[in-house]
């Protein structure tokens, strides 16, 4: 199935005709609406996760040099991902995996160069690794829920054929006639919205960090391994769909660890953030100590000043020769 040879999309339950352009050319220059709509959707996260950065103890600056510093990590997974699983497609020009330009790329091969990075970015700047999964978690699912209109443009990653009510029309110039699918962009998008909606509330009751992380791992593999199911376009090893099996895998290690910790107590106080604040705490009491001090030593000094110099200033009026002699005594004259 080639994209290309679709055109227009249409939605007969809500008698919607579309034609979206794949890119727009600003002279030499041609902008894809995938790619646009992948930078909107990761500088949406981005800013989300910097106003959300100071309830899990980590700087927005720091944030922000780690997107910088993980983005190619993501990037180069998510090509790496879809070249090995998809070889036969380069096997005659291997050249062409450095062509990432013309497509092929694979989402969870770019969650695991993120997780990937991170961790190498967090050791580097010494923050806590879970405490900050669990802030990038919510961000993925941003960017993912607004990635799959990517493939909307694209007219790809839709699903089986179909006849259900809310089914996708796409327009075959070959054909001549419109083939009905799934829109599995848009399950994924909406259960991504869904399941960041669920996280964003549930991340203001944290128990322990990664606990986020966790619920996203199990989440998006719930709903991904579903999804993954109806495609027409999936990765395959051997019989096996590769991300079908990647997600229903992570979704059940994650909910097992999740159930495992929800017996266990936790110590807030052991949190990255409660431990940041700590820290804060104690450097700015162990500043104002120092300001005190300085002032009590301030305050002191000009006092003993003004205590020395009346006495000084009394030697120093009295001329010499001016000390009175002492008087004779007259009574002890003789008979």
């Amino acid at each position: 199935m080639n994209p290309w040879n679709y055109t227009t999309i249409f939605f007969p339950l809500f008698g919607l005709e579309l034609d979206p352009p794949r890119s727009i050319s600003l002279g030499p220059l041609t902008l894809h609406f995938y790619g646009i709509i992948i930078a909107t959707g990761l500088v949406l996260a981005v800013l989300y996760c910097c106003r959300r950065c100071p309830e899990f103890g980590i700087d927005a600056d720091t944030l922000t040099d780690g997107v910088l510093y993980v983005t190619p990590f993501a990037l180069i997974c998510a090509r790496i991902y879809y070249c090995v699983f998809a070889w036969d497609e380069f096997a005659g020009d291997p050249i062409s995996v450095l062509y990432i330009w013309q497509g092929g790329i694979a989402i969870y091969g770019g969650v695991l160069g993120a997780v990937l990075g991170t961790a190498v970015f967090c050791r580097w700047r010494k923050i806590s690794y879970p405490a900050t999964l669990d802030l990038v978690s919510l961000g993925l699912l941003i960017g993912q829920a607004m990635g799959r209109w990517g493939n909307f443009f694209n007219r790809e990653a839709f699903g089986a054929a179909t006849e259900l009510p809310w089914r996708m029309g796409l327009f075959n110039q070959v054909t001549g006639a419109y083939e009905y699918y799934h829109p599995t962009f848009l399950y994924e998008s909406l259960w991504n919205i869904a399941g960041f909606v669920l996280l964003h509330f549930l991340s203001k009751r944290r128990k322990y960090d990664g606990q986020i992380a966790l619920g996203y791992v199990a989440w998006y593999g719930l709903g991904r391994a579903f999804i993954e199911g109806l495609r027409m376009d999936s990765l395959y090893w051997g019989p096996f769909r590769v991300s079908q099996v990647l997600a229903a895998v992570s979704c059940l290690a994650a909910t097992a660890v999740l159930l495992y910790q929800a017996f266990r107590a936790h110590d807030p106080e052991k949190m990255f953030v409660a431990r940041v604040k700590a820290a804060k705490a104690a450097t700015e009491g162990a500043e104002e100590e120092t300001v005190e001090e300085s002032t009590e030593e301030a305050v002191e000094k000009p006092a003993e000043e003004a205590a020395e110099e009346p006495a000084e200033a009394s030697l120093e009026a009295a001329p010499e020769g001016d000390t009175p002699e002492p008087e004779e005594d007259s009574s002890s004259g003789q008979d």
